[in-house]
């Protein structure tokens, strides 16, 4: 069954279900102000908040995990994927890693639009914030070093941007639900419709709003309906037109889990993304993991099987399509590669700075 619009949009991912405690050590929260951070616009802001949470100890080997748009490190811990690697004797058992998840700038309890800000918040893309996360982590946690960078959705693709802007700095990295190739085709066509529609909401009265637009949620719905949840998945959970009425009402139904400004610059964030030409830069041992019914990385087109022989230590994990996944929602439940993620961890070298 197919989950409720609120909780498919909230992270766009499957960690909605919360891991009980004693899965593993009981996450802590921080705060990092970076000092006059600048933006790839030229633009500067004196200070700049990045939450994090971590579990384990910081005596532990360093783990870097990297949520999903809309999401925050809260929207990691859930059952389907923390309670499946965190736990004592699973892949990044949180007894002999210290695993790090910021919130990435415009989301979570770090800083955003809606802080005070509004349009007048500098525009960021994801150079911006792997750069913020960087200072976090170096300059924050006095982290020199990973053993493992991995990401889902547009943590995947940061994760990308990790391994070629900042090479050296980890051991393997693990992009999932993601391509190493330019945001384009269909992916970038229905966000930049999504975020028109919003745009050209009168409610959106250039950012100036007072109360959400009510365009909104007609415009997350269908971008969130057209490039996530599986296609064998929707034909199981709406067979008929009555079903799928349903649950189009049920989504409509929900509220729109965002301040309208923050939505904007998380989802216009992606426009600029393309670490292409950078892949042969990467040191790191590479396993992308992605679904072979991801509406938006769609295997098919043969990007990602090109781009993937120019990265020198790689591979690709393919999940098949079936009853279970959920096309692009479907790297959100580790249990699709806990023991490949497990196996890397055994033989990737141990590189060091």
């Amino acid at each position: 069954m197919l989950r409720p619009f609120a909780a498919v949009f909230a992270a766009w991912v499957v960690f909605c279900a919360p891991a009980r405690a004693a899965d593993f050590p009981a996450p802590k929260q921080g705060d990092f102000v970076v000092k006059d951070f600048k933006f790839h616009t030229g633009e500067t802001l004196p200070e700049l908040k990045l939450h994090y949470t971590t579990v384990g100890e910081p005596s532990g080997q360093p783990v870097l995990v990297l949520h999903g748009t809309g999401g925050s490190g809260a929207s990691m811990l859930g059952a389907p994927f923390a309670g499946e690697l965190f736990g004592k004797d699973q892949p990044l058992d949180a007894t002999r890693y210290y695993i790090i998840i910021p919130d990435s700038i415009g989301h979570g309890k770090s800083s955003k639009p809606s802080d005070g800000l509004k349009t007048k918040f500098p525009a960021y893309d994801y150079a911006d914030m792997v750069d913020a996360q960087y200072r976090l982590l170096n300059e924050g946690l006095g982290i020199k070093h990973v053993r493992l960078v991995i990401g889902n959705s547009m943590g995947g693709m940061h994760s990308w941007v990790w391994a070629t802007r900042y090479p050296d700095f980890m051991d393997v990295a693990v992009p999932m639900a993601s391509q190493p190739t330019e945001m384009a085709a269909r992916n970038w066509m229905l966000r930049r419709i999504m975020l028109e529609t919003i745009r050209n909401d009168p409610d959106y009265n250039g950012g100036n709003y007072t109360t959400q637009p009510r365009m909104m949620k007609y415009a997350v719905t269908a971008y969130g309906t057209a490039t996530a949840g599986g296609t064998i998945a929707y034909q199981l959970a709406a067979p008929t037109a009555a079903k799928a009425d349903k649950m189009v009402d049920e989504r409509l139904a929900q509220s729109v889990p965002s301040d309208a400004n923050d939505f904007v610059y998380q989802w216009e964030s992606s426009h600029d993304y393309n670490p292409s030409a950078d892949l042969d830069k990467i040191k790191a041992t590479v396993m992308l993991i992605n679904a072979a019914d991801d509406e938006r990385n769609p295997p098919e087109t043969g990007v990602t099987a090109e781009a993937m022989k120019r990265v020198a230590n790689g591979k690709v994990l393919l999940i098949p399509a079936s009853a279970e996944s959920r096309g692009h929602l479907t790297t959100g439940s580790a249990k699709f590669y806990v023991e490949p993620l497990r196996e890397l961890l055994a033989t990737a070298p141990q590189r060091g700075m």
